[in-house]
């Protein structure tokens, strides 16, 4: 696990604010908004996150028959407050095995979503056909949420976006065949208004999905391979 910030949309090192810039830099992306380190799964660690968010902290609730709490993450600093927010869950898959989400909720242009996505750019404003039905409903905050499929993502998961509360949001499954989840019309719940009932979420094991990077730097047309610290 990382120790030390990094940067959203790539992972790699960022350059605190001092003499020549008064904002996080990372060398590849300029200008970022520093993803915290990435922290074991607790209510403590998802309750720091919950506080300092700017942006919603997503979460099914309650939680699918099975599913755990795995991990949550954040890019921002404690000047500018959270400005995206991954929480990742992990539980049965609807045709067996095991299936893992993330949900990324971020401002325009953070590019978090999209690392984890495995797709160019840094929304998914480019790979949405919003011209075309929704392909899946959500209730975000009580509210009916249209998601549309992702293009261009990585075989290996089902990437699905759309807006809620007036942000981007994200929902990526592992593998592909999890993303049948997202026709079940799942509940979220913006933990910033849960109250005490974050105490109840039940924890996992970290997931290393939160962990991993796509490869540097990456070729001009190819799909991105991603990493996790231990080469795998």
């Amino acid at each position: 696990m990382r120790g030390e910030p990094s940067c959203p949309k790539c992972g790699g090192r960022v350059r605190a604010p001092g003499l020549f810039a008064d904002a996080w830099q990372c060398p590849a992306h300029g200008q970022v908004h520093p993803m915290q380190p990435v922290v074991p799964p607790s209510v403590e660690a998802l309750g720091v996150v919950v506080h300092r968010s700017q942006v919603p902290v997503w979460m099914p609730w309650p939680l699918p028959v099975g599913w755990l709490f795995t991990g949550v993450a954040g890019a921002g600093d404690d000047r500018s407050g959270g400005r995206a927010t991954v929480v990742a869950c992990s539980g049965p898959g609807p045709l067996g095995g095991m299936g893992e989400l993330l949900l990324v909720a971020e401002e325009l242009g953070v590019g978090l979503g999209a690392r984890y996505a495995g797709i160019d750019g840094l929304d998914p404003g480019p790979h949405l056909n919003i011209d075309a039905a929704p392909d899946a409903k959500v209730h975000a905050a009580g509210r009916p949420t249209p998601l549309w499929h992702v293009k261009n993502a990585p075989d290996d998961r089902a990437v699905f976006a759309g807006e809620a509360r007036g942000l981007w949001l994200w929902a990526i499954l592992w593998p592909e065949q999890s993303g049948l989840l997202m026709y079940d019309e799942l509940v979220l719940t913006d933990l910033r208004d849960a109250g005490g009932e974050v105490d109840l979420v039940p924890c996992g094991a970290l997931t290393p999905r939160l962990l991993a990077t796509p490869e540097a730097p990456p070729r001009q047309g190819t799909g991105e391979r991603w990493i996790t610290p231990d080469g795998a």
